[in-house]
C-alpha cells in the first residue's frame, strides 16, 4: 500500500464553509447546503451551498463590470502574464488540488496529478501564449474616387462578453482551465457552474487565481444544480456566450436554450465512440491500444472508445489476452498511488451502468469479464468485456461513459467502416494499424471531430478538439477557439 496522506491544507479546506466565489471572493451564498461525497467510501466529506437567483445575479453583474472596466483596460500581453502566473501557482499548489479532485471525483491520485492539474497547467500556458496575437486583417477597398480619395478597410476581433462554462464532474479542473483560459486571453470575463458532485477544486482554483491578480469579476464560480442555475446563467442579460460539455441530452437543452436567444454556444458532448483495429496489429499490440483506449479513468473521458471492432479471425484471441490483463488491474483506493481501478464517480453514473449492463443481458449479448461492482465500500464498478450480439445491441447505441467495452467481430473492412459511422454520433474515433496508407484513409472516412491512428484520448493543445453531428458544435484548443470567444468587426475609412 502506498496510501496517501492528506494534507494538512486539503483537511482545512474541507472544514471550510463552501460556497461560491464572486467578485474576487468566498461567498457562502444563500442556498442549502448540499453534501459533497466521496466516491471512493460513499462519506460526506463536505458541503457546499447551492447557488440561487441572487447569487447568479452578483456573479454575472461582477463579470460584466469586469468586462467593461478592469479587464478590458488590461493590456492583451498583461491578461497573457496573469494566466503565466495562475499556471505557476497551480503547478506548485498541486499536490493540494490533486487530493480535492481524488475526494471529489474518485479519479486515481496519479491521474488527478498528472492528467488533471499538470495538462491544465499545460494548456494555461498554452493559452497564455496566444495573448497579443489575436488580430484581424486590412484588405483593399473597391469603391470608385470621386474626388481623388482613398479607402482602406479592417477587421477587428472583439471578445464576447461573459462567457457562461457549464462544467462535467469528470475533468472538474481542466475542463474549466480550457474554457477559462480561452476565454480570458480573448478578452472575456467568465461564470463558471462545476457539476454538483465536484464543486471544490474550481473554489480553490478561483482563490489561486485572486491570490495572482487576477483583477475581481474577471473569474466567478456559482455552485449548485445544474437544472436550476444554468437557465439562470443562460438567460441572464450579460450572458453573451455559453460553452458546455457534458452529456449529449443535457448538452441539447443548453444548445436549444442559447439559440433561442441568439446566443453563441460551444457544445462538447459525448457519444460512442469507435476503434477500429486492423488484421495486421498484433494481438498484444491490439490489447494495448484496447485499455488505453476504453479503461483509462475508469472510462470516464469524452472521448473514450466503447464500440471496439476486432477482425474475427483474432477475436477470441484477443479477449482471451484482455481478461488476463483486466483481471490483473489494482482495484483500490483512489489516494493509493498503485490504484489502477478506481471507483466511478458518483452514486447516480453507477447505477446508469448497472442499468445498461443488466440490459446487454436481456439483449442476448455476453458478459466475459467484470458486469458487476465488488464487495467493497464506495461506488466500484470492475472493467467490463462485452461480447455483442450485433450492431443493434443497446450497448452499441447508448453510451454507458464507464468502463465497459463492448466487441464486434469484423470479416470485411468496407462494410464495418459503415458500421462505425452509422451512428447519430461522431466525437471521436482511431485506427489500429501499421498500414500507413488504410490509416491515413480510414481516417479520412471515418466521420468525428478527431481521428487517432494508433492511439486514443491524448489531446494536444494545438490541434482543435470537437465534436460532429449529435456530438456537438464548436472547437476548443488550437486557433479555433478565437472563431468561438470572439466576434468581427469591420471597420472601413475614406482619406
Amino acid at each position: 500500500m502506498t496510501q496517501v496522506k492528506l494534507l494538512a491544507v486539503v483537511d482545512a479546506f474541507l472544514q471550510r464553509e463552501h460556497g461560491h466565489f464572486i467578485n474576487g471572493l468566498s461567498q457562502p451564498g444563500g442556498g442549502a447546503l448540499r453534501p459533497v461525497v466521496n466516491p471512493a467510501t460513499g462519506q460526506e466529506i463536505a458541503r457546499v451551498h447551492d447557488g440561487c437567483a441572487e447569487d447568479v445575479s452578483a456573479a454575472m453583474a461582477a463579470a460584466q463590470q469586469a468586462f467593461r472596466g478592469s479587464w478590458a483596460e488590461m493590456t492583451a500581453l498583461g491578461r497573457g502574464k496573469l494566466l503565466l502566473k495562475l499556471a505557476d501557482a497551480m503547478e506548485q499548489h498541486r499536490e493540494e488540488l490533486a487530493q480535492i479532485e481524488t475526494l471529489c471525483s474518485g479519479k486515481a491520485i496519479t491521474l488527478s496529478r498528472e492528467l488533471e492539474v499538470d495538462q491544465a497547467v499545460a494548456f494555461l500556458r498554452y493559452f497564455a501564449g496566444w495573448a497579443g496575437k489575436i488580430c484581424g486583417e486590412t484588405t483593399e477597398i473597391s469603391l470608385p474616387p470621386r474626388g481623388g480619395e482613398k479607402y482602406r478597410g479592417f477587421t477587428l476581433r472583439e471578445p464576447l462578453g461573459v462567457v457562461v462554462g457549464i462544467i462535467p464532474w469528470n475533468f472538474s479542473i481542466m475542463i474549466a482551465i480550457w474554457k477559462m483560459a480561452a476565454a480570458l486571453v480573448c478578452g472575456c470575463t467568465v461564470v463558471l457552474k462545476p457539476s454538483e458532485f465536484t464543486p471544490l477544486t474550481m473554489l480553490r482554483v478561483a482563490q489561486l487565481a485572486a491570490d495572482a491578480g487576477f483583477p475581481p469579476g474577471a473569474i466567478n464560480v456559482v455552485n449548485g444544480n445544474g437544472g436550476l442555475l444554468g437557465p439562470m446563467l443562460i438567460e441572464h442579460p450579460f450572458c453573451a456566450k455559453v460553452t458546455f460539455t457534458g452529456s449529449v441530452p443535457t448538452g441539447r437543452s443548453v444548445g436549444n436554450a442559447a439559440s433561442a436567444l441568439a446566443i453563441p454556444v460551444t457544445l462538447e458532448l459525448g457519444g460512442k465512440n469507435p476503434a477500429l483495429f486492423l488484421a495486421d496489429m498484433t494481438v498484444g499490440e491490439m490489447v494495448d491500444g484496447i485499455i488505453e483506449a476504453g479503461y483509462l479513468n475508469q472510462g470516464q473521458i469524452c472521448a473514450s472508445a466503447e464500440r471496439f471492432y476486432l477482425p474475427a479471425e483474432k477475436m477470441d484471441e484477443v479477449l482471451s489476452g484482455l481478461i488476463q490483463r483486466l483481471a490483473r488491474l489494482n482495484v483500490a483506493s483512489p489516494l493509493d498511488e498503485a490504484c489502477q481501478v478506481g471507483p466511478l464517480a458518483n452514486k447516480a453514473h453507477l447505477e446508469k451502468i448497472q442499468k445498461l449492463v443488466a440490459r446487454a443481458k436481456e439483449d442476448g449479448d455476453e458478459i466475459l469479464y467484470g458486469g458487476y461492482s465488488p464487495e467493497r465500500p464506495g461506488y466500484y464498478f470492475l472493467p467490463t468485456v462485452v461480447k455483442v450480439r450485433s450492431e443493434n445491441s443497446t450497448l452499441m447505441r447508448e453510451e454507458t461513459f464507464g468502463p465497459v467495452g463492448s466487441f464486434l467481430a469484423y470479416h470485411d473492412e468496407e462494410k464495418v467502416l459503415q458500421q462505425i459511422n452509422n451512428s447519430p454520433f461522431g466525437l471521436a474515433a482511431s485506427v489500429w494499424t501499421h498500414n500507413l496508407n488504410k490509416a491515413m484513409r480510414y481516417s479520412e472516412r471515418m466521420q468525428a471531430g478527431i481521428v487517432w491512428i494508433n492511439m486514443h484520448s491524448l489531446l494536444d493543445p494545438a490541434l482543435p478538439f470537437g465534436g460532429v453531428k449529435g456530438s456537438g458544435n464548436g472547437r476548443e484548443f488550437g486557433s479555433a477557439f478565437i472563431n468561438d470567444y470572439t466576434r468581427l468587426k469591420s471597420v472601413m475609412m475614406r482619406y
